[in-house]
């Protein structure tokens, strides 16, 4: 008889769910279906050959470093050209703030480990990226989720979100934002508002961890100045080089303020003693032996036209929707006509040989059933319009 430990586990194991994107996957590594779901980067432009020879002469040259332990904060030349990276985004950073993580996803993760008690309160925008929804559920945090519009996250409803709190006697640990072409909204923080957030946050001592994964991939242009830049005491900036070069190498980072530095590199060196030498490496000689700026606007490019492709298929085969418009990034995310459950649609869909993210993975209480995501930065550029067609005939018969 074989032993069952399952009721051994934690509250906190518990408390894990099995993403709703994550889910699809089988359904959607079908080739004859037309995924609209996934969020991956689209490597084609990468200039493999390149990489692939830098990496060989890292190996012969340095190899023993390379895959070798480091240290739990992060190798300090890359520390420092993360530094400068962040320039673009207006950030006056210090190496010695930067903890450098296995993905900006164990970033927040660790960050949500050193402040979050079971039932403390998170606030995050409605919707919100899935993956921090499931990482606040595995915490066993409460979420409460924010108005945005298309100017980003409501700053009148902020404050309320914040004057409803304490009215309960219930303290904030944290504001959760993706103020750059939201993940799943597209949509950016307005300039006008970012200075009004970060006042709101500190007037009522709240700290701001701000993501910002796609910052770089604006269409035209460079993002607004980030909320750091404004509260460098009071917000933790997350980055990331999955999405502006490649996600296998899993390295991210975290811009922490100085007094909580020292926690969050003990963190880091409990979860995983190091982040991984050989990415760390092969990242710095791609920041040094290549335009890695020239490859960004290259990626803008290819985005730029991926959305221009969808948007028109939408105006097209969708007119019945609304969408938001995202001026970078990989997302746009519709609206369905009234009655429509974009749940309950999805098996229709994926029958109809396409698939979507559900509205539904990006709220804490599992609303949004009549929104869903479309991406359009991964499938096969011909693809796409084909897949907003196929979506378009699901949605009309279900209104029918």
């Amino acid at each position: 008889m074989s032993q069952d430990f399952t009721d051994f586990f934690s509250h906190r194991a518990n408390n894990l769910q099995e993403s709703e994107i994550r889910a699809l996957f089988s359904v959607v590594s079908r080739p004859e279906v037309i995924s609209l779901a996934g969020g991956m980067p689209n490597l084609s432009r990468l200039p493999l050959h390149g990489i692939a020879e830098v990496t060989d002469t890292l190996i012969s040259t340095h190899g023993e470093s390379a895959l070798q332990y480091g240290n739990g904060v992060g190798w300090d030349p890359l520390r420092s050209q993360i530094v400068e990276l962040m320039r673009h985004d207006g950030i006056d950073g210090d190496p010695e703030n930067v903890v450098i993580t296995t993905g900006s996803q164990q970033a927040l993760d660790l960050v949500t480990g050193l402040f979050i008690n079971s039932g403390d309160l998170i606030l995050a925008e409605s919707p919100s990226y899935v993956g921090a929804l499931g990482v606040f559920r595995s915490h066993v945090a409460d979420v409460e989720q924010v108005e945005m519009d298309q100017d980003g996250l409501v700053p009148a409803a902020l404050e309320q979100a914040i004057a409803n709190a304490q009215a309960q006697g219930r303290r904030i640990k944290f504001l959760y934002t993706i103020p750059n072409f939201h993940n799943p909204a597209g949509i950016c923080l307005s300039a006008e508002r970012r200075p009004l957030i970060v006042e709101i946050c500190k007037h009522h001592n709240i700290l701001i961890v701000e993501d910002n994964p796609y910052g770089l991939l604006g269409f035209r242009s460079d993002p607004a100045p980030a909320l750091q830049s404004y509260w460098p005491e009071g917000v933790i900036y997350l980055g990331s080089f999955s999405k502006i070069f490649a996600p296998g190498y899993r390295i991210g980072w975290a811009l922490m303020p100085p007094a909580l530095c020292e926690k969050m590199t003990w963190a880091s060196e409990a979860a995983i003693l190091s982040p991984s030498m050989m990415g760390q490496m092969s990242i710095s000689r791609y920041l040094s032996d290549f335009d890695w700026y020239a490859q960004v606007q290259t990626f803008r490019g290819l985005y730029r036209e991926r959305w221009e492709i969808m948007n028109a298929a939408l105006e097209r085969y969708l007119p019945q929707c609304q969408w938001t418009e995202p001026q970078g990034g990989f997302y746009t995310w519709l609206t369905l006509p009234p009655g429509l459950d974009s749940k309950k649609m999805l098996p229709a869909a994926v029958e109809g040989l396409v698939a979507y993210v559900p509205g539904s993975a990006f709220y804490f209480d599992g609303q949004g059933r009549d929104k869903l995501r479309l991406s359009f930065c991964y499938p096969p550029i011909e693809t796409i319009a084909e897949g907003i067609r196929r979506l378009g005939v699901v949605i009309t018969k279900h209104q029918s």
